[in-house]
This record gives C-alpha cells, sequence and structure tokens, in this order.
C-alpha cells in the first residue's frame, strides 16, 4: 500500500533556550519521609550542563511512546491513532492505525482506545536490522471483555508499511467496566511500558486494573513486569515461582509506566505510581514481589468499594499521604517481608511517575549515569501537581538514591508521559498535551 504523509514537521529556528546555573533539591515539604526517601542532600553540581530544547513533533493526539533507530529515525505511539515513524528528514509516515482511523495505511479493526489503554509502548528490536521486527503493546478486542495484546510487527525498506503482524502475548488483563474508584473508568491502570533489556530479552509492564485479585495472582498477567523472547517466550532466569506463569518476572505491582537498565549493570529498574501515596523506584530481581495487594479483609482492612482497597481510606477524600500509607502501603512489608524496597517514594507523595531513562555521554556532565523520571502532575487533597523532569542520582546496586534535583525546562511543563535519549544523546521527552521535545546539553 501507499505510503501516508503526515505534515508535522516543526521549523528549526522554534527552539528554546534556558540556562542552568544552579540546581536545587526537590523539597521535602510537610509530608515526612519515609526511611528509604529520607533526607536526600542538595548539593551544586560542578558541571552543570546549558540545555537547549526544539520541539520536533506537535499537534499530535496523546502521543505516548517512542523508540530510535541509530540513524535517528523515530518511531512514536499516540493511544486513540497508532503507530508512524518520523524519518530523519523529519517527514512522517502513518503506519498502523486503531480501529478505522484515517490516514493509515493499515488499520486494525479490533485495536481500540478507551482511557488510559490504547496502543501505548513501542519497541525496537536489538537486530532490527537483520529481521525489521518493532513491538507495540495495545489493547484489543478480538477477544472479549479485551484484552491488551504485545504485537510484533515487521516494517518494510522504505518505513513506509508494517505487515506480519503477530500477537506474540494476548492475554494481559484490560479493565472492561467502570468500578467506584478515582479514574475508575475502563482501560484504567492499563500499564504498557514495553523496553528490551541489555540482556535482549523484551520486558513488558502491565497494570492490575482496579482488580484486587490481579497483582499477587500467579496466573494473571496484571500488576506484572514480563520478560520475554521475541515469540513471547519466557525468558531464561525468570525464576517464577511453582504454579506462577513463566513468563513473569515480577508480581506484585500497582501501575508499572517507566521501565529502564542501569547502565553500569543493567539491572531492570522500574517507576509506578502510587495511590495518593508513594509513587516509587524499584530496582527488580528475578521472581521478586513489589509488595502491592489491595484485596479487602486483609491486613487489618474490611470491605472496599468495589472489592478493591487501593485509594482507601477514604478514597475521594484529602487525608495525610502518611495515614493513608500505612492503611494501604504501596510496599506492604508486613504481609510480604521479603517485598522488592524501593530506592525512592517521591517523598511520600503521589504525582504519577511514568517514564524514565538513564543519562549517558560526556556532554551531560555530572549528570551522566543520573536517572532521569518524568512525572504527569497529579495534585489531589493539596499536593502539589509536580509536573516535571526529575534527575536522580541512583546508586549502582540500584537500592537507594543519593540525590534528587528538578530539572529546569527549556520548554514549558507539562504531562511527561515518555523519556527517552535518542542515538545522537539528546533526551527527547513526550507531553500529554501533544508534543515530542528535544532537550540537547551543551
Amino acid at each position: 500500500m501507499a505510503a501516508t504523509t503526515a505534515s508535522h514537521r516543526i521549523p528549526s529556528g522554534s527552539g528554546t533556550s534556558i540556562c542552568l546555573h544552579r540546581l536545587k533539591a526537590w523539597p521535602l515539604g510537610a509530608i515526612a519521609a519515609t526511611a528509604l526517601a529520607a533526607a536526600l542532600p542538595s548539593t551544586a553540581l560542578a558541571e552543570e550542563p546549558s540545555l537547549t530544547s526544539e520541539t520536533v513533533l506537535t499537534d499530535l493526539q496523546d502521543p505516548w511512546d517512542m523508540a530510535f533507530l541509530p540513524d535517528g529515525t523515530m518511531f512514536y505511539t499516540e493511544k486513540c491513532r497508532g503507530l508512524s515513524v518520523r524519518l530523519p528528514s523529519g517527514d512522517v509516515n502513518a503506519l498502523l492505525g486503531m480501529g478505522d482511523t484515517d490516514g493509515f495505511p493499515d488499520a486494525q479493526e479490533d485495536l481500540f482506545c478507551e482511557g488510559q489503554a490504547g496502543m501505548n509502548g513501542v519497541a525496537v528490536d536489538p537486530d532490527f536490522d537483520e529481521n525489521r521486527y518493532i513491538y507495540v503493546y495495545s489493547a484489543s478486542d478480538m477477544t472479549e471483555p479485551g484484552t491488551n495484546r504485545v504485537m510484533r510487527l515487521v516494517v518494510n525498506d522504505d518505513l513506509s508499511e508494517v505487515s506480519d503482524r503477530t500477537d506474540i502475548v494476548d492475554d494481559i488483563p484490560y479493565k472492561p467496566e467502570a468500578t467506584d474508584q478515582p479514574f475508575g473508568g475502563p482501560g484504567a491502570h492499563n500499564g504498557g511500558r514495553i523496553r528490551f533489556g541489555p540482556d535482549g530479552y523484551l520486558y513488558v509492564t502491565t497494570g492490575d486494573t482496579h482488580n484486587a485479585e490481579v497483582p499477587q495472582s500467579p496466573t494473571l498477567l496484571g500488576g506484572k513486569v514480563l520478560r520475554i523472547d521475541r515469540d513471547g517466550e519466557a525468558a531464561d532466569g525468570n525464576e517464577a515461582a511453582k504454579g506462577f506463569d513463566p513468563r513473569i518476572y515480577t508480581y506484585g505491582h500497582r501501575n508499572i509506566q517507566g521501565i529502564t537498565f542501569h547502565p553500569e549493570t543493567g539491572q531492570p529498574i522500574v517507576t509506578e505510581h502510587g495511590p495518593w501515596h508513594s509513587d516509587e523506584i524499584t530496582a527488580l530481581v528475578a521472581g521478586g514481589n513489589g509488595g502491592w495487594d489491595p484485596r479487602p479483609n486483609m491486613a487489618g482492612r474490611g470491605d472496599c468499594p468495589d472489592g478493591y482497597c487501593g485509594y482507601e481510606p477514604e478514597q475521594m477524600e484529602a487525608l495525610d499521604p502518611a495515614e493513608r500509607a500505612a492503611y494501604m502501603p504501596m510496599t506492604d512489608t508486613e504481609t510480604y517481608p521479603d517485598a522488592m524496597l524501593p530506592a525512592w517514594n517521591n517523598n511520600g507523595l503521589s504525582q504519577g511517575t511514568s517514564s524514565a531513562e538513564f543519562l549517558t555521554g560526556d556532554q551531560w556532565g555530572d549528570w551522566e549515569g543520573r536517572m532521569v523520571v518524568g512525572l504527569l502532575g497529579i495534585g489531589f487533597g493539596g499536593t502539589p501537581v509536580g509536573q516535571r523532569i526529575d534527575i536522580i542520582d541512583i546508586a549502582e546496586d540500584g537500592q537507594s538514591v543519593n540525590d534528587v534535583t528538578e530539572m529546569p525546562l527549556p520548554m514549558g511543563s507539562g504531562r511527561f508521559r515518555s523519556l527517552v535519549q535518542g542515538p545522537d544523546g539528546d533526551l527527547y521527552a513526550v507531553v500529554d498535551e501533544g508534543d515530542i521535545h528535544r532537550i540537547t546539553p551543551e
């Protein structure tokens, strides 16, 4: 089929700039930090990069993720439209549409968007030059009541079409009906980030779908991190316990939308949304339990709205986050004493941690080797909204954080959905408002 080209190019002169003179540590505020996030030092950086920004794509509809080829070709997803590719020239080819979306050479009728679900993560195969494979995570109604699927696609030589769709995972839960929860509509807590690790395996993050039974379930794939090969088979070394689906790498998660890998050790590290408290960063270990278990009538809790205690107590009322965390912990170490401990918990607040990436290259100065985390910004009960990018100095073992600073942005703030370092060494940032920015250190 003929390629469809969209007009999203921005003139190179549209960039803005800012100079970083001094960074201040993110304030602890009035909320007491737990021992895992207490008293982070505030130190000036000796070599602070100046940053400029350029908007490389605009007027997108709910952009969600991106993945690069070495020459700068960028695949990207729009949650309710589909998969497209931006060529090094700046031209854009639409590739795979959702449902009856116009302007795509191929639209798959079973793919749909609802709430947080739709076409989410995208990843490029490490052997793309040989096999031309890319992967996307999308909601599908091919089977009732709908599932999330990881689909493998083949890209043609001139990057104008995809073909040979193969659903390598077809049974990740999707939330089909509204429940009595904050953000309780269909498609909630949908996960959706996919990334290849340095071990060559594909990691898939999934959400608990507001279903209290899902996170600790040994067979349901929600609230998990999967680790699979390019055919969707379980990777070696997952260490899933007896009775667990062998594709499960870790379990007991709430809604992971960020995963990255330590540049020195290769250890996978996730960023996870908290429930009115305690966004978390956690280093994963094979077979590990994240400690999230929102079931009623356990851990001192009684009944909860629609059988899900994840926002309790008083889920729609303002309440001190520490009190809420004591009642419904993000990582329940009393029930699960061997749970993986977070290295950071956003000073006990919930502001919507999304994507994460490590900065590499000496152009980043003292930020080289540090982790950047995008926050969507969710204000509730007096919590600051906090739309920002945090720069986190995480220990080599991933078990603690040495320092957290907020990146002064060379462009406006927004709901930072995805952060990816491009092959040019720059940091690319997707915001829900419809833009993809390139942030360049100088």
